[in-house]
């Protein structure tokens, strides 16, 4: 009997529309536009803005099909077939470049601006007097620099590659020589191979003070106890004071890790985030709106129903016109569906959206992360009898703008746990406490997983180290050692 129920279950399969309209749902603000443009300039059946007439347009072509007859007379004279069948689907005013209102959005994604970063490295190298040789190692050791900066290839490697592709036939120590050339082009510490050496070609060429030395001698000569934070050996080594230490860290605190990736000519795009819905306190209570974007006026061309309504009407049909009222009626019921899909997105939405806010009533009207309660998908799928891969959908794709910033959907939902009083508490409640618990502590003595487990023990939340360990993570919280300051 369980067999056939499995079976039974895995036979359910979603109609082509269902998976479209699955497909809408999840589509964030920007991406519904694309879509929608793409829809309109495939489709002409389907028109946007106000329908200035009052439609008449009705189900009654549906049945058009039946009124096909193989024993009607043929006569084409009854309607103009190039009506129906016009090589313009697409029509030209849609593929001008300038096909522009003067209050329309120009919704291109920006990009930098500039050279690229490669070429900014090469036009410094003209300012080096460079033979030959050293001149093409110089390019392509520039060319082989990565987008933060480094040299993350072994010079054997280069020298290799050299001889096989530049026919540049070089030793490991001429490269040697020329790469300290390259490490003097800016921005300072790019051309690196490792993170110590991109921290101590900036220092280098600091202004020199006891603070800068003492910092070279740290990254040059104790890098690794630096990284690791022993800072009583390092003391000990270098024979300071702790506020010289403290000084000297200051300093390489300052430095730049990626020298490459500050530069502007990376020519990447500059992602925007556009928010899918508004929440607006207003008078004590919510008010949730979603962005008009996602709201189109579409109408069905009356131009294409009126068609169908001359075919409806002529007394004598030919084989042409039948395929011509086919591919009308294709064009008809693809509008007639989407517009129904676009009003089922919206309302999808809206009610999710609505369905959320108010079980995160309390977090919305007061902006508190420890109000959020704890919350599943399937929370709100039960609450508007919808499917949870549905409320995923919405969830994990749009944004909403809140007084107190633009939020990811999803970030309001999380696992509950039980506290001492055997009351449910958001996971979400823990870590906000975690992390004020982090951020309040003395960072000369930064507290242990197992120290942390007892404090929350003590604010009434009973979790394991493991557990503690695993929020701390999530949270991007580096252990205890590496929190230390001095």
């Amino acid at each position: 009997m369980l067999k056939q129920f499995l079976q039974f279950k895995l036979s359910q399969k979603l109609s082509p529309q269902q998976i479209q309209l699955m497909k809408l749902i999840q589509l964030p603000t920007q991406a519904f536009e694309q879509r929608l443009k793409q829809e309109l300039e495939e489709n002409p059946a389907l028109e946007s803005g106000k329908e200035s007439l009052e439609d008449t347009f009705d189900d009654d072509f549906d049945n058009s099909k039946d009124e096909f007859d193989d024993n009607e007379t043929i006569n084409t004279e009854d309607i103009n077939v190039d009506e129906y069948l016009s090589d313009d689907e697409i029509p030209d005013y849609r593929t001008q470049a300038n096909n522009y209102s003067a209050d329309d959005e120009d919704k291109t994604m920006p990009y930098a601006a500039g050279t690229s970063f490669t070429q900014h490295l090469k036009n410094q190298l003209n300012t080096f007097r460079l033979n030959d040789e050293e001149r093409e190692i110089a390019e392509f050791l520039v060319g082989s620099v990565d987008e933060s900066g480094y040299i993350r290839r072994e010079l054997v490697d280069i020298m290799d590659d050299l001889a096989f592709t530049q026919n540049v036939y070089t030793t490991e120590d001429t490269i040697k020589s020329v790469l300290k050339i390259v490490h003097q082009l800016d921005p300072a510490g790019v051309g690196a191979r490792n993170l110590q050496e991109c921290l101590s070609i900036q220092l280098h060429r600091k202004q020199k003070n006891p603070d800068v030395d003492l910092a070279i001698d740290i990254i040059d000569n104790a890098f690794e106890q630096f990284t690791k934070k022993h800072y009583k050996k390092l003391i000990q080594k270098f024979d300071i004071t702790e506020m010289q230490l403290k000084d000297a860290i200051h300093v390489i605190e300052h430095l730049n890790p990626k020298p490459g990736g500050s530069y502007s000519g990376n020519n990447r795009i500059v992602e925007h985030v556009v928010p899918d819905f508004a929440i607006r306190i207003v008078d004590g209570e919510l008010e949730l709106t979603l962005n008009g974007r996602n709201a189109p006026e579409l109408h069905v061309s009356r131009e294409y129903s009126n068609m169908m309504q001359g075919y409806k009407e002529s007394k004598e049909k030919s084989k042409s016109q039948k395929d011509a009222v086919q591919f009308i009626k294709q064009k008809l019921d693809a509008a007639k569906w989407f517009i129904e899909a676009i009003r089922q997105r919206q309302q999808t939405l809206f009610i999710t959206m609505s369905s959320i806010m108010h079980y995160q009533k309390e977090y919305f009207l007061t902006g508190d992360e420890r109000k959020l309660r704890p919350m599943i998908l399937k929370d709100i799928a039960d609450e508007i009898d919808m499917d949870v891969s549905t409320v995923s959908r919405v969830a994990n794709s749009k944004y909403v703008d809140t007084p107190y910033g633009t939020k990811l959907i999803k970030e309001f939902f999380s696992e509950s746990m039980t506290n001492d009083q055997g009351e449910e508490v958001s996971t979400r409640e823990i870590k906000k406490i975690l992390e004020t618990v982090i951020e309040e502590e003395n960072k000369r003595k930064p507290m242990t997983d197992d120290a942390l487990a007892k404090i929350l023990k003590e604010k009434g939340y009973p979790i394991a180290r493991r557990t503690v360990a695993k929020y701390r993570e999530q949270l991007d919280i580096p252990v205890a050692r590496l929190r230390k300051k001095i």
